[in-house]
C-alpha cells in the first residue's frame, strides 16, 4: 500500500474562491522556481547550457523583474526609478553579478514577491490600471499573466535542472 503525497498549496485550493485558487497558483510557481536553485552550487547556478542568456539563477533574477514590472510600476503606477532594481523585464534582467549569491537572488526574489503580495491586497480582482499597450489591465489578468510566464520559466528550469544534475521535475 503506498502512501498519498500530501496536497500542494495549488490543490488544498481546488474548491477555494478565484482570488484564492489564482493567488495559490501563483505562489507555487514563485516556489517551483526558486526550488530549483536548491542544492546547487554557484557554479551550476550559472552554468549556460543554452545559447542565450537563460541560467538558473538567470531565472530567479528575470522572475522579480517581471513581478516588479507587472506588480509595482503597473499595478502600483509606480516610475521605474522609483522602483529598486530592473522593473522592465527585459534583456539585462537576466544578468546576475558575479559578487551575488544563490541566497542573495532568492532572498531578492522572496522580497519582491512579499511586496507584490502586499500591493495586490489592495485590490479587488476586478480593478484595473492602465497599461501602456493594453489600455487598461485588471489585476485577475496580471495574476493570469504571472501564472502563465512562471509556468514557461519553471519549464525551463526543470529542463536546466534536468541538465545539470539529473534532477526531473514534476
Amino acid at each position: 500500500m503506498t502512501t498519498a503525497r500530501p496536497l500542494d498549496s495549488e490543490e488544498l485550493a481546488s474548491t477555494a474562491p478565484e482570488r484564492e485558487v489564482l493567488e495559490a497558483f501563483v505562489d507555487a510557481y514563485r516556489d517551483e522556481i526558486i526550488g530549483k536553485l536548491r542544492g546547487l552550487s554557484e557554479d551550476d547556478a550559472r552554468r549556460s547550457l543554452v545559447p542565450s542568456l537563460t541560467t538558473l539563477i538567470g531565472l530567479v533574477k528575470h522572475a522579480a523583474a517581471v513581478e516588479r514590472n507587472w506588480f509595482q510600476h503597473c499595478l502600483d503606477q509606480q516610475p521605474r526609478e522609483q522602483i529598486t532594481g530592473n522593473s522592465f523585464g527585459d534583456h539585462a534582467s537576466w544578468q546576475v553579478d558575479s559578487n551575488e549569491t544563490i541566497g542573495d537572488v532568492i532572498a531578492e526574489y522572496a522580497t519582491v514577491c512579499d511586496r507584490s503580495r502586499q500591493i495586490a491586497g489592495g485590490f479587488a480582482l476586478d480593478d484595473t490600471v492602465p497599461h501602456p499597450r493594453l489600455g487598461r489591465v485588471s489585476l485577475r489578468y496580471i495574476y493570469v499573466h504571472m501564472i502563465r510566464e512562471l509556468a514557461r520559466h519553471c519549464g525551463h528550469a526543470d529542463i536546466l535542472r534536468e541538465q545539470i544534475d539529473g534532477m526531473a521535475g514534476d
